[in-house]
């Protein structure tokens, strides 16, 4: 995995860095934009130390406009056309759109062995760097609760941006059996434990659930935007969170007035509107 660690002009103002953690098919440029301010930059103007990776992914053009740039055109879900905060028409031959399809980059299409990857190389970065607040989009959220579990300690706290869900199953973009361990792909310390990795046709626990171990131990800030297809099933996860015993908050854009966004609101046009409330949650919850 490779990390670029981004670092403000004077002291570190900031007692954690935050590790920005990438979906699939990205890179660290999706926080580095220049047609308008990132979140590396505002984040950096904050006194935070940023180090960011990547996630290998890959994808197509078609894939691409429909679920996360101009997904008003396609309307795959109920909310889809609420989407307005792409900059540029969000398609081929557009200078934004062109810039950012080129940024994609190639997939481990095995997801057991890209959580193995992922985690085992966030696990080596956190034992390096120590202390931190993880901030994960999409793939790269699963890996973020098993980071959390590895190393619950040193994770100070993770703010999840539309996580892959629901519990269980895929939804919208891909049907069928996923995350064998609820919210991620590789084991989590349950309390009873697990014994029996067969799940047969359950999305949620029954009552009492298992509670998550080592994922209480830290907060997590969970958000959701108004025009994404996460829209349509992210509440799934905030009960299995919450029953699973973790301290979850819930941040849904459209009832703060941020309105218009996608899947990937941190490059969106109005993306300075949400990285303030993520560090006003920082700086309220994580001690």
């Amino acid at each position: 995995m490779y990390v670029e660690k981004l670092q403000p002009p004077t002291e570190s103002k900031q007692k954690y860095p935050l590790v920005f953690m990438t979906g699939g098919s990205q890179t660290g440029t999706d926080i580095e934009l220049f047609e308008h301010t990132g979140w590396a930059s505002y984040f950096l103007s904050l006194g935070y130390t940023v180090p960011s990776d990547g996630v290998v992914s890959i994808t197509n053009v078609s894939f691409v406009q429909s679920y996360f740039t101009s997904v008003e055109r396609f309307e795959l879900w109920p909310q889809a056309h609420l989407h307005t905060q792409w900059p540029g028409t969000g398609e081929t031959g557009d200078q934004t759109f062109d810039a950012f399809f080129a940024s994609e980059i190639q997939q481990q299409t095995n997801t057991t062995k890209a959580a193995i990857n992922n985690v085992n190389a966030l696990v080596a970065l956190l034992d390096k760097i120590g202390d931190a607040i993880l901030i994960s989009h999409s793939q790269a959220d699963p890996y973020g609760w098993g980071v959390g579990d590895r190393r619950p300690d040193p994770v100070k706290g993770i703010i999840a941006i539309e996580p892959e869900d629901p519990p269980f199953e895929n939804q919208i973009t891909g049907t069928g059996p996923a995350r064998p361990y609820g919210i991620a792909t590789l084991p989590l310390k349950y309390d009873p434990p697990i014994t029996d990795d067969d799940r047969s046709d359950c999305v949620v626990q029954q009552d009492p659930g298992k509670r998550l171990m080592n994922s209480a131990r830290f907060p997590v800030l969970l958000y959701v935007s108004e025009a994404s297809y996460h829209t349509y099933h992210n509440h799934c996860t905030l009960v299995f969170m919450a029953q699973a015993g973790m301290r979850v908050d819930y941040l849904e854009l459209s009832e703060v007035g941020i309105h218009g966004n996608g899947h990937f609101s941190f490059m969106e046009k109005n993306n300075l509107r949400i990285a303030p409330l993520l560090n006003a949650w920082i700086q309220e919850v994580v001690h």
